[in-house]
């Protein structure tokens, strides 16, 4: 009775530590091992006929303490045995097997704490995730659900909803694993470990997508789609241009087509240098504006083209009526006020640059063009800070991913031949 007393906290000792033992930490000892020191203290202030177990729940406490798990699962189940009816006795040794995953054994031992005491909390949620660890998803679906869904302790959800995850893809439900890796997300936004099992899960489930689309329809318009951003992503250029012209070719109106085989012929060019891709590009791009006048992504790159081959007043007409169609085109902007710093009209590039500069702070070249454009209106200590800036961000390591093709992507403006003309004693 007395044991059963000083370790009735078990329970509430689990709902707290659960979460820790799935990552085997020092810590999750030493909390085991303050609640067992408490527990051992009560039973040796309550009774000497109890000091055979509290003599074992202070050994076992101590080897916690000193990271020695199999001595201290050795020592409780010696206590086990002394008092055998004391669920939360069970329910400790199963947190400590659980811990070394020894998942066989913990589920035993939640199956003996919950025969003697039924209502003993987090158990279920423990006994889903040995269950998950065994493999045995079907069994442990409905634990890891509601603790997932319902526990209010966000570790523990956590550690839950990551299991499930494991679960549902072990179990081919992906629409399912889907569904909880947007829920993780949007709980731990800037959780490592949750961004990098829900980002497979997305991959996976996008690849399965596909593979139903090539198996539904494989001659259809939107497969050719699919093998042409394939095929881009993987710089295919070739076959991703051929794929793109097949999709004209069953549907010449389809808008974004000719944007993408202008993205293709340009980054053809970036690697190749063939001037024919240049003009190729510059082509595809106004057809997707002959399709949709309003497509403010061809315009600017028929913008950035034109500047680029030197119809600077082409260039500049068209970044123009680009910056008056939508006043916040960042990349428009940057560009517009580029010609302006070139042809000396300084004052007129500061206020373009400023507003890119708050519109995306991390635009190294915005930041570059504007300590050029500040000093030749006068501003020195305005020059002088947009360059600071500038440093910092050119000096800064690329640390992100590349992004998988897009039709919205946009050719980012450069540091070129002309901004390094500017001001020689700015340069970095």
């Amino acid at each position: 009775f007395l044991l059963r007393h000083a370790l009735s906290s078990v329970a509430e000792f689990l709902s707290l530590e659960i979460h820790s033992v799935m990552h085997f930490r020092r810590r999750t000892m030493i909390s085991v091992l303050l609640f067992l020191a408490l527990a051992a203290g009560a039973v040796h202030g309550q009774s000497s006929a109890d000091d055979q177990a509290a003599q074992l729940a202070d050994e076992g406490q101590r080897e916690l303490a000193r990271g020695d798990g199999n001595t201290a699962r050795e020592d409780f189940e010696k206590l086990a045995k002394l008092e055998p009816a004391v669920a939360e006795v069970h329910a400790t040794l199963a947190a400590i097997d659980f811990q070394q995953r020894r998942y066989s054994e913990a589920i035993q031992q939640i199956h003996a704490a919950q025969k003697l005491k039924p209502g003993l909390p987090r158990l279920g949620s423990l006994l889903g995730l040995s269950e998950a660890g065994l493999g045995d998803y079907r069994s442990a679906l409905p634990l890891l659900e509601p603790c997932f869904r319902q526990t209010a302790d966000r570790q523990l959800n956590r550690m839950c909803g990551l299991q499930l995850l494991r679960v549902h893809q072990g179990l081919d439900q992906d629409a399912d694993a889907v569904e909880v890796a947007l829920a993780l997300n949007r709980l731990y936004p800037d959780d490592p470990e949750v961004l990098y099992h829900t980002g497979r899960v997305f991959g996976s489930y996008a690849y399965t997508v596909m593979e139903r689309l090539h198996d539904t329809a494989p001659n259809s318009l939107w497969m050719l789609m699919a093998q042409g951003e394939a095929n881009e992503s993987q710089k295919n250029y070739e076959a991703a241009i051929a794929a793109y012209q097949h999709v004209l070719v069953l549907d010449p109106q389809r808008a974004g087509i000719h944007y993408r085989l202008g993205r293709l012929y340009l980054a053809r060019y970036n690697e190749a240098q063939k001037p024919d891709d240049q003009q190729l590009a510059i082509k595809q791009f106004q057809q997707e504006l002959a399709l949709d006048p309003s497509d403010g992504n061809a315009r600017y790159e028929v913008a950035n083209l034109e500047a680029q081959t030197g119809k600077l007043d082409d260039a500049r007409a068209e970044y123009q009526a680009l910056v008056k169609q939508i006043p916040d085109f960042e990349e428009a902007l940057v560009g517009l006020a580029g010609l302006d710093v070139q042809s000396g009209e300084f004052a007129a590039a500061v206020p373009l640059l400023v507003h890119a500069t708050e519109l995306r702070p991390g635009d190294e070249v915005a930041w570059y063009r504007l300590s050029v454009a500040r000093r030749g209106a006068g501003d020195t200590a305005g020059q002088k800070e947009a360059l600071a800036m500038f440093r910092k961000l050119h000096s800064a390591a690329p640390t992100t991913i590349p992004k998988p093709a897009d039709s919205n992507e946009l050719t980012p403006q450069a540091l070129g031949k002309l901004d390094k003309l500017e001001n020689q004693d700015a340069q970095p």
